[in-house]
């Protein structure tokens, strides 16, 4: 049995499995924080241009894509809305796989089943799988893999592919060619998101809709390569160092990997958040006075250090991945979500300050500790010669210190409010949330034509 055999046979084997409330729970919990990171992109800049670049493929098919009255097929609407679904940088990570699973995964398996009109039970089914298949993958190949590849293009197809498998109901090799095709197309290099461009949302994008497009394919006959991930060329040789292949099927059907989930507390690179949460621990402990701060010095991983580089950013994107700015923002502005990256805010005088007063270095403690562990060690000098000091062993969020279902609740409203309206959004919560009355079809009513713009 290869890998991707096992795999597809898992799949085949959980169209028997009752899952747990707690579980269901958790992918509940997942899918209203994608509709909030959706929801949140709609009204962007990106998402104009690529629905725009798009609009010959818009009009027809039965799917929604956010932002816009006009539906599409499945496969571009995975593409579509796992881009756009990634752009504000509120979605979910798997921590110890330096993975975003619900822009690929959600997004290819909630078109397929609005194209299909499946309930929603079917879809948080079908989550679940895919989360699970993906995130053990990613957790093997790291940590070299993070080195040059966005985890989130390169192991998202998998999680796209067993999601879209599992709503299929393929059997074993199916499943297992739709995983093998989704395979060799992985990808996403950690250069497009070293820069300012527009090119990072879209490796979810292209994840979600070659994962989608892999199981049906499957379903029609057409066959992959079993030994993707362990061959000679495949998967790991090319894509990670000594992969721990000896390990992926620890636990399989014992536990739930999508339990084991951080939802995004601030709106930028989860790499900040050890030391966004720091600082708010020593401001919350002893009312720090901003003016007084005279010095601030910060140890991260090696990760912080180089994706979250930007001092002084310009642009929005850029101050998502800057340390300094993130944290100059949480001790100016209280919070950093969507208002810390206005032109307001990145033009503040007083951000502008305090960046000039953060220092950025490796911790050797924190870099052993990465991937498992994100942290940080924080320590504020005050003018009269104080310091305070604070070791943030993981992220607000996390699943060692998780966000409420009413953190979850609010933020979720918080970035769709004024794009669907205070009803719509109260509706979308419920419905995810609470006791569900409508199909996944439905559950798209509820926002395609409010962010329509």
């Amino acid at each position: 049995m290869t890998l991707l055999k096992t795999f597809g046979q898992f799949i085949e084997d959980s169209k028997q499995i009752i899952f747990i409330p707690e579980t269901m729970h958790s992918a509940r919990r997942a899918l209203l924080d994608w509709h909030g990171a959706l929801i949140a992109g709609a009204d962007t800049d990106t998402a104009a241009r690529l629905r725009n670049a798009y609009s010959e493929e818009l009009g027809m098919g039965n799917c929604s894509i956010v932002g816009s009255q006009q539906k599409t097929f499945s496969r571009a609407a995975a593409f579509i809305n796992g881009t756009i679904s990634h752009i504000a940088e509120f979605d979910d990570i798997f921590r110890d796989g330096a993975y975003h699973p619900a822009c690929p995964t959600i997004s290819a398996a909630f078109a397929l089943a609005e194209s299909r009109n499946d309930s929603l039970a079917d879809l948080l089914e079908a989550i679940i799988i895919g989360y699970e298949v993906s995130t053990r993958i990613s957790k093997v190949i790291q940590p070299s893999h993070y080195k040059y590849f966005h985890t989130t293009g390169t192991v998202g197809v998998f999680g796209a592919a067993a999601a879209c498998a599992r709503l299929l109901r393929l059997d074993a090799v199916q499943a297992c060619n739709a995983l093998a095709t989704a395979g060799t197309f992985g990808s996403g290099l950690q250069q497009a998101f070293r820069s300012d461009s527009m090119t990072k949302p879209m490796h979810p994008g292209h994840a979600a809709e070659v994962g989608l497009n892999a199981a049906l394919v499957a379903q029609a006959g057409m066959t992959g390569t079993p030994d993707l991930l362990e061959g000679e060329a495949g998967f790991g040789a090319a894509l990670c160092e000594n992969p721990r292949w000896s390990e992926i099927f620890d636990g399989l059907g014992s536990s739930w990997n999508i339990e084991q989930i951080t939802f995004k507390n601030h709106g930028c690179c989860g790499h900040n958040f050890p030391a966004i949460d720091a600082v708010a621990h020593l401001l919350n402990l002893h009312a720090i006075d901003a003016e007084k701060i005279k010095k601030i010095r910060i140890g991260g991983y090696k990760a912080t250090v180089e994706v979250c580089r930007y001092i002084h950013p310009r642009t929005p994107f850029e101050a998502k991945f800057s340390l300094t700015y993130t944290v100059a923002a949480k001790i100016i502005l209280g919070r950093v979500r969507e208002r810390a990256f206005l032109e307001s805010a990145l033009s503040n005088p007083k951000i502008y300050a305090m960046e000039d007063k953060i220092e950025l270095v490796v911790d050797p403690e924190c870099a052993a500790k990465f991937p498992l562990h994100r942290s940080a060690k924080v320590a504020i000098e005050m003018n009269d010669g104080s310091i305070y000091a604070h070791q943030q062993l993981t992220r607000h969020g996390d699943p060692d210190e998780p966000l409420t279902d009413q953190e979850l609740i609010d933020k979720f409203y918080e970035l769709t409010e004024a794009r669907v309206g205070v009803k719509q959004a109260q509706t979308i919560a419920a419905e995810l949330l609470g006791k569900p009355t409508l199909s996944v079809r439905g559950i798209a009513e509820l926002w395609a034509l409010k962010t329509a713009l």
